[in-house]
């Protein structure tokens, strides 16, 4: 078999059908997946592991093969012809290999399409400061991220830089220059790039994921010395996410972290993607701005007392994950049990319908 023109069959089905993702697994055909669920490809053969190592050593470079083989997982993205990019996980499972690979559009959608609210627009507007979007794993932060840099790319003369692994959507030439940088491919590692980062005029810096310390500290310290700075946590919702900054550094230096992120903080979306009656899924995002009362709880650590704040600055433009879902239930766009499903709090959900 001829791996790579085989694979490409696979992902030219993977477009067709809308699907957002293809598993490869020795002892199950190929899978799509399609609306949140796996379809198997039934027409395709059975993998074998001589099979998914051949598709594997298709994808990879000969660089990329030695850090597969030494490290036994590997992340990168792959450009399958105009259609699209990939961004491709290959690791080793029961001594063979499996291949996850997750599709990303080459048009990047804008906040109105994508459904997001519409104080993402004003994210995309600042001068300066930090915006964090936040979730779960494959809940959209990395489409979201996209849809505000694209938006300042057509409208503003700008320097961007982005730190990511791997590279997902790629921008088209427009008013600002966008470099983007990949681990391993461009620079070593996150904090070695945003370090460099600030010694390369940017005026918005995108990093893919605040992963450690290092790089967290050095993200807050961008956005305090005036680039606007947009960055992904894997937290469910907008306290939990402050703690997880707060938390990541040792307890002297936690009260300095507050007071930065007090005074350089602009806003966070913590979202997750909700199946919706029409199919498909439509975005749920919880909105934190960061105004004078929220500072001051910050700086303070009061961080409990975010959510009430939130729940009474809707003209701000706030909203909390259950109003929003509750916001959804009533447009009929996602039923009463998946907001009751994905709610860390239904009986509120009830409540707020009543």
């Amino acid at each position: 078999m001829e791996y790579l023109p085989y694979l490409k069959k696979l992902l030219d089905t993977v477009v067709k059908e809308e699907a957002s993702d293809l598993d490869i697994s020795v002892g199950h055909a190929p899978n799509i997946r399609i609306t949140g669920q796996l379809v198997p490809l039934a027409q395709e053969k059975i993998v074998t592991a001589k099979d998914s190592e051949g598709m594997a050593l298709s994808l990879m470079s000969p660089g990329q093969q030695k850090k597969f083989l030494e490290e036994k997982e590997i992340d990168f993205s792959y450009q399958h012809e105009d259609q699209g990019r990939f961004r491709v996980n290959i690791f080793y499972q029961r001594g063979s290999i499996s291949l996850a690979l997750r599709f990303i559009p080459s048009k990047i959608r804008t906040i109105e399409e994508l459904n997001l609210p519409s104080i993402l627009h004003d994210f995309s507007s600042r001068p300066q400061g930090l915006v964090l979007v936040t979730g779960a794993t494959s809940q959209g932060k990395s489409t979201t991220l996209a849809a505000m840099i694209d938006e300042i790319n057509h409208t503003r003369a700008v320097h961007v830089i982005t730190v990511e692994d791997p590279i997902e959507y790629t921008y088209p030439i427009d008013r600002a220059i966008i470099d983007q940088r990949e681990v391993i491919t461009d620079t070593l590692n996150f904090n070695n790039a945003l370090r460099a980062t600030l010694r390369q005029n940017p005026d918005v810096i995108m990093v893919g994921e605040m992963r450690d310390l290092e790089t967290i500290g050095t993200t807050i310290t961008a956005a305090e010395t005036g680039h606007l700075v947009f960055a992904t946590l894997h937290t469910n919702s907008a306290a939990q996410t402050i703690h997880r900054v707060v938390d990541v550094f040792p307890a002297e230096q936690q009260d300095q972290v507050r007071f930065q992120l007090s005074s350089s903080l602009l806003g966070i979306v913590s979202q997750r993607l909700i199946p919706r009656i029409k199919g498909g899924f439509i975005p749920v995002c919880e909105i934190l701005l960061c105004n004078n009362a929220v500072s001051n709880l910050i700086r303070e650590n009061k961080i409990h007392e975010i959510p009430a704040v939130i729940e009474t600055s809707a003209k701000e433009g706030m909203v909390s994950y259950n109003r929003a879902m509750v916001d959804l239930v009533r447009k009929k766009e996602i039923s009463l049990k998946n907001a009751m499903d994905f709610s860390f709090d239904p009986g509120e959900i009830r409540n707020l319908l009543r």
